[in-house]
């Protein structure tokens, strides 16, 4: 695992070149850097102090600007690396087709949480898809994968170039003085970026170059409302029950309707977790898809990495296999609950025995139900569309997985193709052989280029092309594929190969007539019908496929088991900053009027989006308030640099002391993208007097 404190970049129009030296070595480890003498001039050591922390980083150079992006999401406006001086700051060069990139976020969301006041992340979205491009998807996809941080749309790949970025994922970290100090690509990470910020934490501290004032950003959450559905990922049709099964990924549960849309059951609470337990006290984490034996549910729970199974007659969900940990390393498999999982995303069921797409090594696992174990089945785990025996063929991220009790048909989604891999007989499972080939799509080409052989285009085997393929359902000799970037859905000929578009326009939305999709990712086949998870549409859609005419599906009685979130215009946080006042003799009245008069930085207001709010709470025991005033947040009047607000009083005359707590916030030009959080609060001893003059109490407030 390394992280390379300098990449071959070009910033400012210079060419930096720097040699890649760090290597992790254990808990002894020291980060080395190194250049050639060509570069740029060695920094000046610090100055000489045996108390000093050394500067883990010396032959850092300045970072390259964060200028080029299309639009930036998830923020008030663009950033800059000025913007984000006094942070450490972890730029992600992500897309969000990438399996790693999707296994990058929790890590990401665990160094944001850790380091609150230190670190500021920014993903920068480079897309390998032309879906991936439109800023509006990208939209879709940080509420799907409920990103909190600032995103910019590098559509033209131009902070990428700036950066010498090669690869998804790749975190790019800068000092606070906006020095960029290295690198690490890949996933799995966590660890050794916590060591690199806690040095830089460290260092920056004793420099006093680290400002820990709070940020906040105006997240896109905060724009939209919840739906019963959110990110219905896959669907399952119990025909012979008339039920419908539908993962409702981003609501991390499942609903069971049916099929004239009455709703029989939830499974889940809703909250993201792994217990087990009665179907309403039961957790999943962005569950997708699923299998049906008689009344017991097999589920995918992709981001735990578990495979879970639902009893529907006990009413139960307990946990099949998967010990909850990603496994990062290519397992051939083992017992079922010490065998740890990477991103299950879909299953199917030929004669007892569970096949799992397994998206995040690039496999097919299988599991003889009834038995200890499981294991890989076909896929060498390299990243690839190539044909041949099990073991030596390669895959690329399957999402999709069906089977006619013959053949498995799998849609490889990073390799936008649909594989078609050989079944075998439960006593053939320890030393599978078959083979696996491409149905349609491209493969087998040199040097991993298969991988960005995509596009619309209907064909024959070969010719064909899809864009990011999620879903795949069985049909009358044909298979149909969810065409998810190309908001289509497909048919595959089993005999002649041949590819035709089915239903969609190629564009995105939410029409009926002609017939519009947003990146479905599930389909399942019953009685004449087609039921699609219309991903990004928050619906599910019943086609006739007689007349391909589609209508919504809605399911009465289900809700959203979100309760409403506070806007992401009320979240604060606090810094605890105290100041005492001498006493306060005010005028007896109805009321106490409090002015702040704010000073901040050159270029920064006060947040347009964010209300300057307060809360007064009593020092003992006091009656000149009314109880009913204390403990509340509210919000003040703001004006410019300026905030004010009134108390009412219940009595005339008395003293009492105060505890008041203001906060604000402020960004460049009052609404610009990296907006300060801070909170101020006073000590305030009150006494109200007849003869006292009619003044109010004025607070003076100096930002960083």
């Amino acid at each position: 695992m390394n992280f390379v404190p300098s990449n071959p970049i070009t910033a400012a129009g210079k060419g930096w070149r720097f040699i890649m030296l760090l290597l992790l070595l254990g808990s002894q480890s020291r980060f080395v850097c190194g250049q050639d003498a060509s570069a740029t001039k060695t920094e000046k050591p610090e100055k000489a102090d045996e108390d000093a922390v050394e500067n883990p980083f010396p032959n850092r150079h300045p970072a390259p600007e964060l200028e080029g992006g299309v639009e930036w999401l998830n923020t008030g406006g663009p950033i800059s690396v000025k913007d984000l001086r006094g942070k450490i700051v972890l730029v992600d060069f992500w897309t969000f087709c990438c399996i790693n990139c999707i296994h990058v976020l929790p890590d990401l969301h665990a160094l944001e949480k850790k380091y609150p006041n230190e670190l500021v992340v920014i993903g920068v979205h480079s897309a390998k898809f032309d879906n991936e491009k439109e800023t509006g998807n990208i939209r879709k996809a940080i509420l799907r994968y409920e990103i909190e941080h600032p995103v910019v749309n590098d559509a033209e790949m131009v902070i990428w170039r700036k950066f010498g970025v090669n690869s998804w994922p790749s975190l790019v970290v800068l000092d606070p003085e906006g020095q960029y100090c290295g690198y690490v690509s890949g996933e799995g990470n966590r660890e050794l970026l916590e060591k690199v910020i806690d040095r830089l934490i460290a260092y920056h501290k004793s420099k006093g170059t680290l400002d820990e004032t709070p940020v906040r950003f105006d997240l896109e959450r905060s724009k939209v409302q919840d739906t019963p559905l959110r990110f219905p990922g896959k669907l399952l049709v119990d025909e012979a029950g008339g039920r419908l099964f539908i993962s409702d990924s981003n609501h991390n549960r499942l609903v069971v309707c049916s099929l004239d849309g009455q709703l029989q059951h939830v499974i889940g609470s809703g909250m993201i977790g792994r217990k087990d337990g009665p179907l309403n006290e039961a957790q999943f984490d962005h569950p997708q898809g699923m299998a049906l034996v008689g009344q017991k549910l097999y589920v995918a729970d992709t981001e735990n990495h578990l495979i879970r199974m639902v009893d529907l007659e006990k009413k139960q969900v307990s946990t099949l296999a998967g010990t909850g940990e990603q496994n990062r390393t290519r397992t051939p498999g083992g017992p079922l609950m010490e065998t740890a999982l990477n991103s299950p995303w879909d299953l199917t069921i030929v004669e007892g025995v569970l096949y799992i797409a397994m998206a995040g090594p690039h496999q097919i696992w299988a599991h003889q139900l009834g038995s200890n174990t499981l294991g890989q089945y076909a896929g060498s785990g390299r990243e690839d569309i190539v044909n041949g025996p099990l073991e030596r063929s390669a895959l690329a991220q399957p999402s999709g997985i069906v089977s006619d009790g013959e053949s498995l048909y799998v849609v490889d989604s990073e390799g936008s193709a649909v594989r078609k891999i050989s079944t075998m007989a439960e006593n053939d499972l320890e030393n599978p052989k078959g083979d696996v080939t491409t149905l349609a799509g491209t493969h087998d080409l040199p040097r991993g280029r298969s991988l960005f052989e995509f596009g619309d285009v209907d064909g024959t085997g070969d010719d064909a092309r899809f864009q990011h393929p999620l879903g795949i359902a069985l049909g009358d000799s044909a298979v149909f594929v969810a065409d998810s970037y190309n908001h289509k859905i497909k048919r595959v000929d089993l005999k002649t190969r041949e590819v035709t578009t089915w239903i969609g326009t190629g564009k995105a939305g939410t029409e009926l007539n002609p017939l519009q999709l947003a990146e479905p990712a599930g389909l399942a086949i019953a009685g004449g019908k087609m039921y699609v998870a219309d991903t990004n549409n928050h619906r599910i859609v019943v086609i006739d496929m007689a007349t391909k005419t589609g209508r919504e599906f809605p399911i009465d009685g289900l809700a959203s088991p979100r309760p409403p979130t506070e806007s992401a215009l009320a979240q604060t946080a606090e810094v605890v900053k105290s100041n005492e006042l001498e006493l306060q003799e005010l005028a007896a009245g109805t009321k106490i009027d409090f002015r702040v008069d704010f000073t901040f930085p050159e270029g920064m207001k006060l947040n347009e989006l964010l209300p300057v709010s307060y809360k007064l709470k009593a020092e003992g025991d006091q009656s000149l308030v009314a109880a009913s005033e204390l403990n509340v947040k509210q919000e003040a009047t703001s004006k410019g640099t300026t905030a004010s607000f009134s108390i009412p009083t219940v009595k005339p005359a008395g003293q009492a002391t105060y505890l008041l707590s203001v906060t604000y916030g402020y960004c460049r030009d009052g609404n610009g993208g990296v907006c300060k959080v801070g909170t101020t609060h006073w000590k305030i001893p009150v006494r109200l007097k007849e003869n006292a003059r009619p003044k109010g109490v004025n607070l003076k407030v100096t930002a960083k």
